[in-house]
């Protein structure tokens, strides 16, 4: 099934590498809550993945019923349920991820800082931007360099100070 562009994206970065049994689990607890999510009794078009062994996406294509608050109570509910369930943490927005050629890393803020220093993360780092709202801009948003991301604001002095 096609998701329309427009499709809600919610996506959540665990602070560690999945290994390849998690993942596959993951999945499937996925597509179990995927499957039974409603909004006001309303059965979603909904979807979910595992992307690196690292991100949990879940997609509402709000064409046929759109996500309530209700119902994404439901989701963030379950996703705490997932964080516990395998011992990660999926809701720290200053654990940030990039990539160091095809491995992708994760670091807190403060390491994240220190990469910078140390010119491992630079202004063609691609970095993820977790804070991606629909599938057209997970498709093309989500996965960018450093100096398009909203790492610059937070960031770009550094960069600039360390990397020039």
């Amino acid at each position: 099934m096609e998701f329309s562009s427009h499709s809600r994206v919610w996506i959540y970065q665990a602070d560690r590498e999945l290994t390849a049994l998690e993942a596959q689990e993951a999945q499937v607890l996925l597509d179990n809550f995927t499957r039974s999510w409603t909004a006001h009794n309303n059965q979603l078009l909904a979807k979910a993945e595992v992307r690196y062994n690292r991100f949990l996406i879940l997609f509402v294509d709000e064409s046929q019923a759109g996500a309530s608050g209700c119902s994404i109570d439901k989701s963030v509910n379950f996703m705490k349920q997932v964080e516990q369930h395998f011992g990660i943490n999926l809701f720290d927005r200053f654990n940030l991820a990039y990539r160091d050629g095809e491995t992708i890393l994760s670091a807190t803020r403060a390491q994240f800082e220190e990469l910078i220093k140390q010119g491992k993360i630079n202004a063609d780092t691609i970095v993820f931007n977790n804070l991606t709202q629909t599938l057209a801009d997970l498709r093309t948003k989500w996965e960018v360099p450093f100096r398009e991301s909203w790492h610059k604001q937070l960031f770009g002095d550094l960069v600039a100070e360390y990397n020039s």
